[in-house]
């Protein structure tokens, strides 16, 4: 195990500002370099956490050898891109979600992990949220029983976002949803179908020529007898901000509560009417990190909203994912091991959303994923942070 710090270079200091203190106090990582475009805000940013290497080029900043990974916070536009730049010039990747737009990019990603044993992990927030650590708990212990359905939502109306929103196709963004299912039944996804539903307005359908305001997908769980459903919405329907998870076991379940900040509704079978149901509420998973950055499993790095960028307001707080995502990437650095999620399996994750909109626009028809984005191990967790702290308590 390497005892040098990892320099750390962050790209995007909208959201990717909520990472920096992060690195910079995680004992095996240094917050080396930030990047943006706007001159301006990089300064006021480098100037509020104090980081000294600034680049508006990312071109510049990847041929810097002090850098050993990228954290991409950029526009989802540039995700793919920015990967496959900084992989072919043998920085290890963090990206934010999704991993890619098209499925393509996502198996060049793979291809190049590969061939260079560089690594790449999708910053996906819900798996590491304090609910789904809680579930993942309960099943792992045996608590749930057998496992027997899993679902997960993402609603948001994101109007008034920028650029690139506007009338984006509610699966091309589908890893907080898809992520916490494939998880939660520990495996890839084999085969998707999905339907659309009803209609955003004229003036959003020609940014992507697609019309629905709802998709719902259901997914094959490869070598399982699972399925697995996903709901996307993100323009014209009413709805409160929701990343919901639901786990049916044949001993207990687990539901999401309908309105932000309720507890999670247990569900015990064999119990008497009207017993069944129990409200319960997620421990907090903090004392599986480094003291110093167990504290922001439950605040932002800010001391106010002013700063906080709308996707954690919005979020509530991403379910305390941030520090674990930080500390879960460094530890594969350090451990030289496999992320979670991996290229491969983050591959699989977003490339079921690319693929259930596809599905939407023909009438639902199934489609494969490809077969270099399933897992080569058995257990598609195997290795990762969440098996090595399943079933604990802390």
């Amino acid at each position: 195990m390497s005892t040098r710090k990892l320099n750390i270079a962050v790209i995007g200091l909208g959201f990717g500002a909520e990472f920096i203190p992060l690195w910079q106090k995680h004992p095996h990582t240094h917050c080396y370099a930030i990047c943006q475009r706007n001159s301006e805000k990089l300064k006021e940013c480098g100037d509020h956490w104090g980081v000294e290497k600034r680049f508006t080029s990312y071109e510049e900043l990847l041929q810097d050898p002090n850098v050993d990974a990228v954290h991409i916070n950029s526009p989802i536009p540039n995700h793919a891109e920015q990967s496959i730049a900084a992989l072919k010039a043998g920085k290890h990747v963090a990206c934010t979600v999704p991993m890619a737009t098209t499925v393509e990019e996502c198996l060049e990603i793979i291809r190049l992990t590969e061939q260079t044993g560089l690594t790449y992990m999708m910053m996906e927030t819900v798996v590491y949220a304090r609910e789904y650590l809680f579930m993942k708990q309960l099943r792992d212990s045996g608590e749930l029983g057998k496992i027997q359905y899993v679902q997960a939502s993402h609603q948001q109306d994101m109007d008034g976002w920028p650029n690139y929103w506007p009338g984006l196709p509610p699966m091309h963004y589908a890893t907080h949803c898809v992520g916490p299912v494939l998880g939660l039944a520990g495996g890839d996804a084999e085969y998707v179908s999905c339907f659309g539903s009803g209609t955003i307005r004229e003036e959003l359908i020609p940014h992507y020529g697609s019309s629905f305001a709802v998709e719902t997908a259901h997914i094959k769980v490869r070598n399982s007898d699972l399925s697995a459903r996903v709901i996307r919405s993100l323009f014209d329907t009413a709805r409160q901000y929701r990343e919901s998870i639901d786990i049916y076991g044949s001993k207990k379940s687990v539901e999401w509560p309908l309105i932000e900040h309720e507890p999670l509704v247990i569900h015990t079978a064999k119990k008497p009417e009207p017993e069944i149901p129990e409200k319960a509420k997620s421990p907090d998973f903090a004392a599986r990190l480094p003291e110093p950055i167990q504290r922001y499993t439950t605040r932002g790095v800010y001391d106010s909203d002013e700063h906080t960028h709308l996707s954690f307001t919005q979020g509530a707080g991403h379910g305390g994912s941030h520090p674990h995502l930080a500390h879960e990437f460094a530890m594969a650095l350090v451990e030289g091991r496999q992320p979670f999620p991996n290229a491969r399996q983050s591959a699989n994750w977003t490339c079921t959303g690319i693929l259930a909109h596809q599905s939407a626009m023909e009438g639902g028809v199934i489609k494969h994923l490809p077969k270099e984005t399933l897992s080569q191990l058995a257990d598609s967790e195997s290795g990762s942070y969440s098996r090595r702290h399943a079933g604990r308590g802390d």
